[in-house]
């Protein structure tokens, strides 16, 4: 494996989250239905009856809630991988913890859930008299639903054993070389949907568009080790959330700033162009000064990086650069077409501008 696939896998560890939830769902039957006289169903070759719902999928919701909270905590600040998500090691204890929490929370609802089972199932042929007889013929048992209930995580490292065909490493190193690509793709729809729901049409907000700003920023940040692209970028932001007034509405020329730089993160290609960008006008050469005698002094060098370099050194340029060419390609036809995605919003978010808010 090349030097630079096992830096990466040295850095992070797979987090797999496993949540099952009961799907309350029985497939419809012809017996099920009541047909006119002459009337028949298609073939099912050509057609099939679908599903009966066996109590109100509102008594699952709460399931279906902790499953996504656990996937968004690793979206936070990891990136999907091998059918789990690719965490930053030092952010693994963090990311368990929380986890574990959720674990919690589902056994809670686990627990009571299966208490009001018998009610539920009871009230939901209540509520629809004249098919109770195909509702009560489908229900499961407490004991059978209760093994379809169950949330879990792994958490592991990766690696390859020494004995194995070239082309099933090849097939990994592959898959780790698109993790920049993948970071880039989920940070973009985050910053469009932060466009869409918090920016778009607004001469003033509130301090909470620091809340997604800071999060695109720790994720980047945390998975900067994916591509030497990703430093400048981020100090390009915190010198942005730097003059980010502390107190009252944040409008005019920082809330245009907070703009330009959603835009220019919605688009995975300007992002990697800008933080190449601003590589290549920081990088200096090694050379003595042979007019100075003191051997000591040395030019201050940043050298052009390669992919499979950290980057730690901070950026200072003027914000007015990150302007440039944000918009030029805004009417092309081969831009980006990114799908907006929705989010449920934190419980801390509460406060504040409802139109304000991200997740």
């Amino acid at each position: 494996m090349s030097h630079a696939a096992n830096i990466i896998l040295e850095h992070i560890v797979l987090v797999k989250v496993e949540a099952n939830i009961y799907g309350a769902r029985k497939k419809l039957k012809k017996e099920d239905l009541v047909l006119a006289d002459g009337s028949k169903l298609p073939p099912e070759d050509l057609a099939n009856l679908g599903s009966k719902r066996l109590l109100d999928p509102e008594q699952l919701s709460v399931f279906n809630r902790l499953k996504k909270e656990a996937e968004r905590i690793c979206l936070r600040i990891g990136t999907r991988f091998l059918g789990g998500y690719a965490i930053p090691c030092e952010a693994a204890p963090d990311i368990i913890a929380e986890l574990e929490r959720i674990g919690l929370d589902f056994a809670a609802a686990k627990k009571e859930f299966l208490a009001g089972y018998d009610a539920a199932v009871t009230d939901w042929v209540v509520r629809h008299p004249e098919f109770g007889y195909i509702i009560e013929k489908a229900v499961d048992s407490v004991e059978f639903v209760s093994t379809r209930l169950s949330f879990d995580y792994l958490v592991v490292t990766v690696g390859l054993p020494d004995a194995l065909p070239i082309e099933e490493v090849v097939r990994l190193e592959n898959k780790i070389g698109s993790l920049s690509e993948q970071m880039f793709y989920e940070i973009a729809l985050d910053a469009n949907q932060f466009i869409e729901q918090s920016l778009i049409g607004k001469e003033q907000v509130t301090r909470n568009v620091v809340r997604p700003i800071k999060r695109m920023r720790d994720k980047l940040d945390g998975l900067g080790f994916l591509d030497y692209r990703v430093a400048p970028v981020v100090s390009t932001i915190d010198d942005l959330l730097s003059r980010i007034p502390t107190k009252g509405a944040i409008e005019g020329i920082i809330l245009q700033e907070i703009f330009a730089t959603a835009m220019l993160l919605a688009d995975p290609d300007k992002t990697k162009r800008h933080g190449a960008g601003l590589l290549a006008d920081h990088s200096l050469a090694i050379e003595p000064d042979e007019s100075v005698d003191d051997a000591s002094a040395v030019v201050l060098a940043l050298p052009v990086l390669q992919p499979e370099t950290i980057v730690s050194t901070e950026y200072n340029d003027q914000f007015s650069e990150l302007f440039a060419g944000i918009f030029e390609e805004e009417l092309e036809s081969d831009e980006c077409d990114l799908e907006i995605v929705t989010t449920e919003d934190d419980e801390d978010d509460k406060t504040g501008s409802d139109t304000d808010r991200w997740f």
